[in-house]
C-alpha cells in the first residue's frame, strides 16, 4: 500500500465528507485521533464541535437556521476507561453501550447499518484507540452500500494491533464529489502523521477544501501516562 502525506490526502480531494484519522505520532509517544466535518448545504454547514465529557458532540452554530438535526447532531467522540471512540453518527453511542456491557466495537456495528439520506447512502465510519499499560492498538470500520444501492449492505473492519511512529490510517464517507456522492472503497488509506500535534492540527485544517470544511478534531493521548491534549478548530467562530 502506498503512503500518502496525510495533508496531500486532503488536498486532492474536494470533497471527503466526514472522515477519521488514526494511528501514532512520529515520536512514537502519542496515540492520535483526528475527526473532521465537511458540508455542501447550508445545514450540515452550521455547525461546530463543542468538548463535552471527555469527548465531542456537535452543535448548530446558528440555531435559528438548523431545518434538521438528524444525521448531523450527535456526539463523534467518546470515552470509556482509557478507551476512545469515534464515529460520524450516533452510532457512537451503540459503540459506547456495547463496550459499557463488555460486548465488542464489531458486535455494536453489526447492530447499525449505512445512514439513510438517499441517494448518498451515506456509510457510517467508526474507529476505535485502545490503550493498555504502554501498549496501543486501533480498529476502523465502514458500514456501506454497494456503488449506492441500498439493496447490498457491505461492512469492513480493520484492526491495527502494533501502531507504526508516525503513520495513520485515514477513512472517509466519499471518494469525491458528485451527484449522488460516491462512498469511499478499499482500505482506509496508509498516511504519514508529521510533526507535533499543533503543525498536525495546521496540516489537516489547511488540507480541507476551503469552501466545504466545517470542523477539526484532533487529539493526542500519551502512551507514557494516558494523559489527553485536544485541539478543536471550527470554521465558525466561538
Amino acid at each position: 500500500m502506498t503512503t500518502q502525506h496525510l495533508h496531500a490526502a486532503l488536498a486532492g480531494n474536494e470533497y471527503p465528507g466526514r472522515g477519521i484519522v488514526l494511528g501514532m505520532d512520529e515520536a512514537g509517544e502519542h496515540m492520535v485521533i483526528a475527526y473532521f466535518i465537511m458540508g455542501r448545504s447550508e445545514n450540515s454547514r452550521n455547525r461546530i464541535f463543542v468538548e463535552k465529557d471527555g469527548g465531542i458532540i456537535t452543535k448548530a452554530y446558528d440555531e435559528s437556521k438548523m431545518v434538521d438535526p438528524s444525521l448531523i447532531i450527535y456526539a463523534p467522540v467518546r470515552t470509556l476507561g482509557d478507551t476512545t471512540m469515534v464515529t460520524n453518527g450516533d452510532q457512537t453511542d451503540t459503540v459506547y453501550d456495547f463496550l459499557a456491557r463488555g460486548k465488542t466495537f464489531e458486535e455494536a456495528l453489526r447492530t447499525r447499518t449505512f445512514e439513510p439520506d438517499a441517494p448518498n447512502f451515506t456509510p457510517r465510519i467508526s474507529g476505535l484507540v485502545t490503550l493498555t499499560g504502554d501498549k496501543a492498538s486501533y480498529k476502523l470500520s465502514i458500514l456501506k452500500s454497494d456503488e449506492n444501492d441500498p439493496a447490498y449492505l457491505r461492512r469492513y473492519f480493520f484492526e491495527y494491533e502494533t501502531p507504526r511512529p508516525g503513520i495513520g490510517h485515514f477513512i472517509h464517507t466519499y471518494r469525491c464529489n458528485g451527484q449522488p456522492i460516491p462512498s469511499f472503497e478499499g482500505e482506509p488509506e496508509r498516511v504519514t502523521l508529521a510533526g507535533d500535534m499543533d503543525t498536525l492540527t495546521q496540516s489537516i485544517w489547511s488540507g480541507l477544501n476551503e469552501d466545504n470544511k466545517v470542523s477539526l478534531f484532533v487529539r493526542f493521548i500519551s502512551m507514557k501516562d494516558h494523559t489527553e491534549q485536544t485541539r478543536i478548530v471550527n470554521k465558525h467562530c466561538c
